[in-house]
């Protein structure tokens, strides 16, 4: 299941797949994304949107690609 939380003081938005875990990596996508990848199975963990209500403006979150359910 994919998870979310939206820090507004930061203005980030997380997105995961699972528990995070210490060696995972980080890597830059550009555009002000970063995309965490577990680094033995090269599988994407999850993904951070920064600066994220820039994107809102621009696009409707109607238009994302998948369902937001919201965690607990």
């Amino acid at each position: 299941m994919l998870k979310y939380f939206y820090d507004k003081e930061a203005d980030v938005f997380y997105f995961s797949q699972g528990a995070s875990c210490a060696s995972d990596e980080t890597i830059e996508a550009g555009d002000d994304v970063l995309i965490r990848v577990n680094p033995r199975t090269k599988k994407v963990r999850g993904f951070t949107l920064l600066n994220a209500s820039r994107r809102t403006k621009r696009s409707s979150v109607s238009s994302l690609p998948f369902i937001l359910t919201p965690t607990r």
